[in-house]
């Protein structure tokens, strides 16, 4: 009987809160207004996001470079991987993520084959590169 009871009460007050839920206004000062609108398009404008990347080798011989990303690609077909040049170096990067924590998953499981990975911030990422799961 008491379950019952504070079940009809659950429902009682449940819906009475998601009505009131309903009815919220929210009124902003003008400035704060125009602010809120200027941030939203700046960031609509914006191509790339920041994000994290598993940098697995940085080196100044692109031969070496270009074999240890075709054996990545080998290992790891599902797993995009692309380099940049930041002379005098050649870095291997892999994944493309939002946060940290999913960079750290694909770079617990890239370990076991290339030791001494690390974790890079990137403000060079494309969105539609966030969107797959590795």
């Amino acid at each position: 009987m008491v379950r019952f009871l504070l079940l009809g009460l659950f429902l009682v007050f449940g819906s009475l809160a998601a009505e009131a839920q309903k009815n919220v206004f929210v009124e902003e000062d003008p400035p704060i207004e125009n602010m809120m609108d200027r941030f939203a398009e700046a960031n609509k404008a914006r191509e790339y996001v920041d994000g994290w990347r598993v940098q697995i080798l940085a080196t100044p011989d692109r031969q070496r470079l270009e074999s240890v990303k075709q054996s990545f690609q080998y290992r790891y077909p599902a797993v995009p991987v692309d380099w940049v040049h930041s002379a005098p170096y050649y870095k291997l990067r892999a994944g493309a993520f939002a946060s940290k924590l999913e960079a750290l998953r694909l770079k617990y499981i890239l370990e076991q084959d290339y030791p001494g990975i690390y974790l890079v911030r990137d403000d060079n990422i494309r969105p539609r590169e966030l969107i797959g799961n590795y």
